[in-house]
């Protein structure tokens, strides 16, 4: 069996599109018992929250997959060793397992990268049905927009990064690149579920904002996505423990860092673009980086919260805000001062996916209209 064959085996695909298929059956069959004297736009709109949901949860079992050190738990793609499950793969993991025990491919680690692989399907078989049913039903609807099919196509890109993670031995630029890959698909799928809610005739439509507080939004949104990059380029690289004191790292407000390497985007894991070892200086960069900007960051939730506050329709969004920088404020220290450990982490990544979902929720459920501005308070309690 060449390289090419024995990375990617699609022997078990059929069989592992057939389980995303039963998994996702058990959403769909519960959206269509609740609401089915629901309006279309109604239906389409819970199972758009309960698919943002199951990916939200999606994106934290694929930290809890690379912390675990899970990513290459079954080093081929899409199955394991060329079955749909470890039980099959069975005797391959345990011949791997016994050449090196603590190795990347032990049975605990197949299960876990296997169950990632399964929700993964599950969630792509849902988005499919979003897809599709936006498409019949776009006249019954009176609206149609193209954003279920780009989450349908994303969803196929993002398995492609899944497979490469795995494929090109957690590359740490395809590992990064597969996260904001998952947090673009909680964006586009919260985009859609707001849409629909604001196109509810009970709706009263978008807030109206000044151009400053949707400037600030903007801003703050877009800090964000630069955040969470630098995160996961810290944690692809395992530089998290590179400063393990706070505020100070190493006994220094500035300490020995090396840039160059540090933030050199296309190399293997653990050497430089020349194929040295990293230096353990680069990865001081990788982690310092990525706290200067968390400052920047927290000051910019709070300020957006502040703003927003003085708006009542959108108290809920500044109150969340606020609660989620504390939240990343503490889960980002636990990770440093306790050793990183596993709770602190995932929620960390956690925390970063809740703000995606909020600060898209709040850009799409607001608009610049300065005239009217305090005429408008919608009941955003439907829509966000």
């Amino acid at each position: 069996m060449n390289d090419t064959q024995a990375l990617y085996d699609f022997a078990p695909l059929a069989r592992m599109m057939l389980l995303g298929v039963v998994i996702a059956l058990g959403p769909l069959a519960w959206v269509w018992l609740r609401n089915r004297q629901a309006a279309p736009a109604q239906r389409l709109r819970v199972l758009t929250l309960i698919t943002l949901f199951l990916t939200f949860d999606l994106v934290l079992f694929g930290a809890f997959t690379r912390l675990t050190d899970s990513g290459l738990g079954c080093p081929d793609w899409p199955g394991c060793y060329g079955h749909m499950s470890p039980v099959g793969a069975k005797a391959s993991i345990s011949a791997a397992q016994e050449a090196m025990p603590t190795g990347p491919v032990t049975h605990s680690k197949a299960w876990v990268e296997m169950i990632h692989r399964y929700l993964a399907t599950a969630v792509g078989v849902l988005i499919l049905v979003l897809a599709s049913v936006s498409w019949v039903e776009r006249k019954r609807l009176g609206i149609w927009h193209g954003w279920p099919f780009l989450t349908l196509l994303w969803v196929c890109l993002q398995g492609a990064f899944g497979a490469l993670t795995v494929t090109m031995k957690l590359f740490p630029a395809i590992v990064t690149m597969h996260l904001l890959g998952g947090m673009v698909l909680l964006a586009l799928l919260r985009q859609q579920a707001v849409g629909y809610a604001l196109a509810d005739p009970e709706s009263a439509g978008a807030v109206a904002v000044s151009t400053g507080v949707r400037r600030l939004l903007w801003a703050v949104f877009a800090l964000l996505w630069v955040q969470i990059a630098l995160g996961g380029w810290v944690s692809t690289n395992y530089a998290v423990l590179a400063c393990s004191e706070f505020p100070t790292c190493q006994g220094s407000w500035w300490p020995a860092m090396d840039f160059s390497n540090g933030f050199t985007l296309w190399r293997e894991l653990g050497v430089t673009g020349a194929g040295d070892a990293i230096p353990f200086s680069a990865l001081t960069a990788i982690h310092y980086v990525h706290r200067l900007s968390a400052y920047v960051v927290f000051l910019g939730l709070g300020w957006a919260a502040w703003r927003l506050w003085s708006l009542p329709a959108l108290r809920g969004i500044a109150k969340a805000l606020a609660v989620l920088a504390m939240w990343q404020l503490f889960s980002g220290l636990a990770n440093v001062i306790l050793d990183w450990p596993m709770l602190a982490a995932v929620a960390h990544t956690g925390g970063a996916a809740a703000l995606v979902i909020v600060l898209t929720g709040a850009l799409v459920a607001t608009q610049t209209h300065p005239a009217s501005l305090g005429v408008r308070a919608p009941n955003l309690s439907r829509a966000i």
